[in-house]
């Protein structure tokens, strides 16, 4: 269940003149944000993804007067950061929450289901990657094909391999990461009224 969040008015404010100057285009913005949040929280597994992407907000609302003035780039990549920041924390307060008392054994039944519904998704993965381009195809599997250094490393040169900047690289990587996220979704549904 979605919490109320605790943006006071002003910092609301701030929020959609940070996204966009235009106040129709930010509140454009700002919807789309929070469902793109919510859809982080949700691919991780978390239940409460519309209180998560109000905590994002809280967050960044809190942080805006340190961050606004020296932050370069598109807004909502910090944004995306936070979320990702606050999946860390969540996960880690679940591992040391955890109790060994009355544990109880998940259902084999469900673990099934699970698995399952993870080969649809890689099912639906592999069926809409093969929907992209050759070019779009090798920029994605590409862009989050290494970690750490190597990772960064691989992305400059992804970027000079396909004559662009790496700023660049990114908005086409994020093009491409929603026309995905999009596809799998219809795919599940798809295959969900088959079921």
């Amino acid at each position: 269940m979605a919490r109320d969040s605790a943006i006071p008015t002003e910092s609301f404010e701030e929020i959609l003149a940070w996204l966009n100057p235009d106040r129709e285009v930010a509140a454009t913005m700002y919807v789309q944000l929070h469902k793109d949040l919510s859809n982080i929280f949700k691919w991780r597994g978390f239940n409460d993804t519309e209180g998560l992407a109000d905590e994002v907000f809280d967050r960044v609302a809190k942080k805006l007067p340190e961050v606004r003035p020296t932050y370069k780039g598109d807004p909502r990549l910090y944004f995306r950061a936070v979320a990702n920041n606050l999946v860390k924390e969540t996960l880690k307060k679940i591992k040391t929450h955890v109790s060994l008392q009355r544990v109880d054994l998940p259902d084999p039944r469900s673990i099934e289901g699970a698995e399952d519904e993870t080969a649809d998704m890689e099912e639906c993965l592999q069926s809409c990657l093969q929907n992209l381009s050759a070019e779009n195809r090798e920029l994605i599997v590409g862009y989050y094909a290494k970690e750490k250094q190597a990772k960064i490393d691989h992305r400059s040169e992804l970027a000079q391999r396909f004559g662009i900047s790496v700023e660049t690289l990114r908005v086409k990587v994020y093009r491409i990461r929603v026309y995905l996220q999009e596809c799998i979704g219809r795919c599940l549904d798809v295959k969900d009224q088959r079921k």
